[in-house]
């Protein structure tokens, strides 16, 4: 007679998963001040791509700037590529019409603008400690208006440890 093995019942959840891909993606930003990480995910929960705030290619990350504050020019502002944006662009499978977007930070309007046009219709997030300024307000203002779904994503309070 066969025995019958209960399946495990503390496997992380979907959101656990892709959030922590966007967060361990967060983990490869060179960025002193702010790491953010997205993972872009079809509509039956394959990875599609993933990204993290940093230079373009072939712009040295030991030859911009990283500064916050400055001069325009010395400041990382006009250089920086979003995760967002990075992961968008990083994608090489044609559509991402329908997909989901999971992120550390709440998107700001270019994002926004970069995942309406890509198709992205859903975005979980896990900070949006910006949503006072204009680029976030604006940003939602967009995603509401095109039909974007946006929840923020709920913490369980488990430790995940990966050890290397």
């Amino acid at each position: 007679m066969a025995v019958h093995i209960q399946k495990r019942q503390d496997y992380i959840s979907w959101d656990e998963y892709f959030m922590g891909v966007a967060m361990l993606s967060g983990m490869r930003s060179k960025d002193p001040n702010s790491q953010v990480g997205a993972c872009i995910v079809s509509e039956d929960n394959k990875i599609l791509s993933m990204g993290y705030n940093g230079f373009p290619k072939g712009c040295s990350d030991d030859e911009f700037p990283w500064a916050r504050e400055g001069e325009p020019l010395d400041t990382k502002y006009l250089y920086v590529t979003h995760s967002e944006l990075n992961a968008i662009l990083n994608y090489r499978g044609g559509s991402l019409e329908g997909a989901k977007l999971y992120v550390s930070l709440f998107p700001c309007n270019e994002c926004a603008k970069a995942i309406i046009q890509a198709g992205i219709k859903t975005v979980i997030y896990d900070c949006d400690k910006y949503e006072h300024t204009p680029s976030v307000i604006a940003s939602k203002r967009m995603m509401d208006a095109a039909g974007v779904r946006y929840y923020k994503y709920k913490r369980s309070g488990r430790k995940i440890d990966i050890t290397v």
